[in-house]
């Protein structure tokens, strides 16, 4: 018997695939701005003001500027007039001074204090590294170096308080500079400004919400025989 031949369906006309628009690639410099990238240009900003290559106020400006920067365009011309970290410029540092890089130079990693509905506290005889980060959330830190051991001249401790306190205090015979910002908080930083011009600079940066951070020198507290103590330290 004869097998009845199945009708063939008709094909249905394939769609021609829709282009695909070809993905434009970011410039460089419209890279969003990462906090590595900050972190970096904000260490370039404190070795040039340590070295002498911008004033306090310079400093100040440019520091805000970066925190302020959302890509990596709006960061490099900050630094577009200053050195190279580590550059050949650096290598003219007078002999026997501060401006020495320690082990835990701006390179190295920082030391972190936070404080999470609880207080963090660090005092007492401690070696200072080059950059400590404090944060407070709902809860107090302070920073007490009247004691501590200056490896290097200049100290950044970058402090962000979320509803709660950063207290830092520093000898009477050190320079303290810091900029900030306070929303609805208070951020202080007490500039002093050393008569020893190789003494340790502390440089204070960052931000309070709801909250408050200050950095000012403790009455009666003095750094005695800077240079002798940090031979003695680093033997």
């Amino acid at each position: 018997m004869d097998l009845e031949k199945q009708p063939q369906q008709p094909q249905r006309p394939v769609a021609p695939a829709e282009p695909v628009a070809p993905v434009t690639p970011v410039e460089p410099a419209g890279i969003r701005a990462s906090d590595a990238d900050r972190d970096r240009i904000a260490d370039i900003l404190r070795e040039a003001m340590a070295e002498g290559r911008l004033t306090a106020d310079e400093h100040a400006e440019r520091v805000d500027a970066v925190y302020r920067a959302k890509t990596v365009g709006e960061l490099e011309p900050l630094v577009r007039d200053l050195p190279a970290p580590g550059g050949a410029a650096r290598a003219a540092a007078a002999p026997g001074t501060y401006g020495h890089e320690s082990p835990a130079g701006p390179t190295g990693p920082a030391e972190n204090l936070v404080a999470i509905f609880s207080s963090s506290t660090r005092k007492g005889r401690w070696r200072v590294g080059s950059r400590t980060n404090a944060f407070a959330l709902f809860g107090s830190v302070e920073v007490d170096l009247t004691e501590a051991l200056f490896g290097q001249r200049l100290t950044v401790i970058n402090a962000t308080s979320i509803f709660g306190s950063v207290e830092i205090k520093v000898p009477e015979n050190i320079s303290l500079r810091g900029s900030g910002t306070g929303v609805f908080g208070n951020f202080e930083v007490a500039t002093l400004e050393s008569a020893d011009p190789e003494a340790p600079v502390v440089v204070v940066n960052g931000y309070s919400v709801f909250g408050s951070v200050e950095a000012k020198p403790k009455r009666g507290k003095f750094i005695a025989d800077l240079q002798d103590r940090l031979r003695k330290y680093l033997g």
